[in-house]
């Protein structure tokens, strides 16, 4: 279990016990890392992903607060997590995807024009330095699309496009669970990026090959734990 899921299940804790109610206030971030035993950036990570999912709601400038917790949202929190904790089937998408990704990759390597190449570029560079995981997530889904067309194969390209929603939310998931997912998806990318734009498509087959594997296998774990 990564250290912010640790984060996670104490804050649930603290909701399920009713310690924390509907409409509370959290501790200040100091005090209540230090009451948990965590570290200030597991708090953080793990507060971030419960208000992606509404079970807390941050309010800048005032402090952080317990959701009303009606049902329609504890069910989107749950439907958030479940999708692909107790099925197995996003795994399936993803294995299809370490498939056909590559294939495309290597294609655009070959076959995307050089505005196209270097508007590829310019996605990456929106994101600056240190995007939250819901702008990486948007770009990622993005960049893969145009590697799609950028093949040439409409077919292909339909088939990525059809794997993309399925995966949407393991995605992110894994954006705010795993320490390093952000960094790792954004130096990812860049090198698919550069061996399309040096026009080496096995060196692209391989980047995206390593890129859609990682985030398969952080999943296998996590369908394990």
């Amino acid at each position: 279990m990564s250290l912010t899921d640790d984060a996670i299940n104490k804050i649930k804790m603290m909701i399920v016990s009713g310690e924390l109610r509907p409409g509370d206030r959290l501790p200040r971030e100091s005090d209540l890392a230090e009451r948990l035993g965590l570290s200030r950036n597991s708090l953080r990570e793990a507060v971030r992903a419960l208000s992606l999912i509404h079970v807390l709601d941050v309010r800048q400038g005032d402090g952080t607060y317990v959701t009303t917790l009606e049902p329609s949202l504890l069910l989107d929190a749950m439907a958030f997590v479940v999708d692909f904790h107790s099925d197995d089937t996003v795994l399936q998408f993803f294995e299809v995807r370490r498939i056909l990704e590559p294939a495309a990759a290597a294609m655009a390597a070959s076959a995307m024009t050089g505005e196209e190449i270097a508007d590829l570029g310019a996605l990456l560079d929106e994101l600056g330095p240190a995007p939250t995981v819901e702008q990486l997530v948007s770009n990622d889904i993005e960049f893969h699309r145009r590697i799609a067309v950028g093949s040439g194969n409409a077919v292909l390209c339909s088939l990525i496009e059809g794997l993309s929603g399925p995966t949407q939310r393991a995605r992110i998931w894994r954006g705010l669970t795993q320490h390093d997912a952000v960094a790792r998806t954004l130096d990812e990318h860049r090198m698919i990026r550069d061996a399309i734009a040096g026009r080496q498509p096995e060196i692209a087959r391989a980047w995206a090959t390593v890129h859609v594997a990682g985030v398969e296998q952080w999943l296998r774990r996590a369908l394990a734990e």
